[in-house]
């Protein structure tokens, strides 16, 4: 009887072992990495570079284990592609990146696409992290992004020295709920990796109806009590913010998620 009941106790304790202890770990996959690239082409050559996502880089990326989440253009400076994918781990990109730059098939359709000249003038580029409260952490936004047409923002707050920490509870604790309440939807918060900004920068990108509808929904924002009682009981102990740098964009035809 005791020796039955020893491995029926055992039997569930083993049971308990092997379940995670949160089943959401089984998606969130924790150490992905996300990196957002910056392209600054030659005047008129936009389009090439289109041409080449499009037709070939994209579906390259897949080949070598990059995830695809999405693909903008500024509303307000040409000659720019601004794209976000994702990796498996911060080493992963690195041999991601080592394999797509060896590809045979990735050499052609380079050579094939300068063939009228040169493309690009710069390549900026930042890993990233998903914050605790950002609502995705593994790779797609295909979920969030639940209309065609949308005007996206992203927008890039630095510290003050030692006040990360406090953005972090502002947005986790009021303005992610706020922003929804006034029709903005939240997509990704991540903060830098690999970098000196990564004690005192958040970058996050969030998505609108239009144009319009953004300012009005900022507008509105601004103006809510809640957010205000927010912001001032934030900044008791000292200003959080330093610079805001925000930037809106247009998905591409080709981008996974529009």
């Amino acid at each position: 009887m005791r020796l039955s009941t020893l491995l029926t106790t055992a039997f569930v304790l083993s049971l308990l072992a092997a379940t995670p202890a949160d089943a959401g770990e089984k998606k969130e996959k924790p150490g992905m990495v996300y990196e957002l690239r910056t392209y600054t082409t030659l005047e008129g050559r936009l389009p090439a570079l289109h041409a080449r996502f499009r037709d070939h880089t994209l579906q390259l990326f897949g080949k070598h284990g990059i995830t695809n989440v999405m693909y903008w253009t500024p509303a307000d400076k040409k000659n720019t592609l601004v794209y976000l994918i994702a990796h498996a781990s911060r080493e992963a990109a690195d041999k991601s990146w080592k394999a797509f730059g060896s590809d045979a098939e990735w050499k052609k359709v380079r050579a094939q696409s300068v063939k009228d000249g040169k493309i690009l003038t710069g390549v900026k580029r930042q890993y990233l992290t998903p914050t605790n409260y950002s609502p995705t952490k593994s790779g797609g936004l295909a979920g969030l992004v639940n209309e065609k047409g949308m005007v996206f923002e992203l927008r890039t707050y630095t510290t003050n020295e030692g006040k990360l920490d406090n953005l972090h509870s502002r947005f986790s604790d009021h303005t992610i709920a706020l922003f929804k309440k006034h029709g903005m939807t939240n997509l990704i918060y991540t903060t830098p990796i690999d970098e000196k900004t990564a004690s005192n920068t958040l970058v996050y990108v969030i998505a609108h109806k239009s144009r319009d509808a953004a300012k009005k929904s900022w507008k509105a924002f601004i103006g809510d009590p809640d957010w205000k009682k927010a912001y001032r009981n934030s900044i008791k102990d000292g200003k959080l913010v330093t610079k805001v740098q925000s930037e809106y964009l247009n998905a591409t035809d080709y981008s996974p998620s529009k």
